[in-house]
């Protein structure tokens, strides 16, 4: 059993993990949702048994590092941690309908990351960059924050169409009769954005110290920096609309779907687009 075997299960597992959610939700069957639940916990422990295999991989091939150098792993890291962050979220508000869009996103990861012919599931040795003990530090609390951005994304979404049909004769009938309220939505919402915000924050605050030890600068205006500052000032205008001036519903909602724009545009663009002393990410 090697990790690539693993992971190249997980991506099927997420699919199906998908394909129960949508289903539960479409034809309102709780059994299936329930089905969804149970398949995206086996994904999770299928990805992390993959995880902590390529980690010990790594080591018997004389490199000993964490699996998250590259794009691929960060993929598979990405993939993951959206997975997690739901799934408690999901145990946590009782609400099985919110999966369909955090399964999509963990399968279309892991999908990008087995197939793409632009990455490499090969292992591969640190560049000197990366030897740190910085990097996990860095590179987790980010994509804690990238996740919880991505399940907000999918809330926003979700509380959107729900006000665009709240003139529904009969709202509990139907795919959104599954679905929260607009204002639990809405809450919901808020609370992944105030979560992801300060992972990042903290993922903005170990990238510089780290940048210092290995570049001798806190910050040097570099792309990937650049767009994680960006990314992390429209979240920040998220909270500050919602708790200063006031601002709910449809405005918060589209201003969040802009950040996770531009969390996308932060790790594709600018990895594939832009070059810069993160380059090294898109091997």
């Amino acid at each position: 059993m090697t990790s690539s075997l693993l992971l190249s299960l997980t991506t099927f597992v997420y699919f199906f993990c998908t394909v129960l959610y949508l289903s539960g939700t479409i034809f309102r069957c709780r059994p299936l949702l329930k089905a969804g639940t149970i398949t995206g916990w086996a994904a999770l422990l299928i990805q992390a048994a993959g995880i902590g295999l390529r980690w010990a991989e790594s080591y018997r091939m004389g490199y000993g590092h964490i699996p998250l150098a590259d794009m691929y792993e960060s993929l598979v890291f990405a993939s993951w941690t959206i997975m997690l962050i739901y799934l408690i979220f999901e145990w946590r508000v009782r609400q099985r309908a919110l999966g369909v869009l955090p399964a999509l996103f963990s399968f279309l990861a892991m999908a990008y990351a087995s197939f793409s012919k632009d990455l490499s599931s090969k292992i591969q040795p640190l560049v000197p960059a990366l030897k740190s003990n910085w990097l996990i530090a860095h590179v987790v609390t980010c994509f804690l924050g990238y996740s919880a951005f991505a399940v907000s994304f999918g809330l926003s979404a979700l509380y959107l169409l729900k006000k665009k049909y709240r003139g529904n004769p009969d709202p509990q009938s139907g795919v959104l009769g599954l679905l929260p309220s607009a204002s639990q939505l809405e809450w919901f919402n808020y609370q992944m954005v105030l979560f992801g915000f300060l992972w990042l924050s903290v993922g903005i605050i170990t990238g510089a110290v780290w940048a210092n030890s290995a570049w001798g600068s806190y910050w040097s205006w570099d792309p990937k920096e650049t767009w994680s500052l960006i990314t992390w000032l429209i979240y920040a205008s998220v909270l500050h609309s919602r708790n200063i001036k006031g601002w709910k519903g449809e405005k918060v909602a589209w201003l969040s779907m802009i950040g996770f724009g531009c969390v996308l545009f932060t790790y594709f663009g600018v990895n594939f687009l832009l070059s810069g002393l993160h380059s090294y990410a898109r091997q």
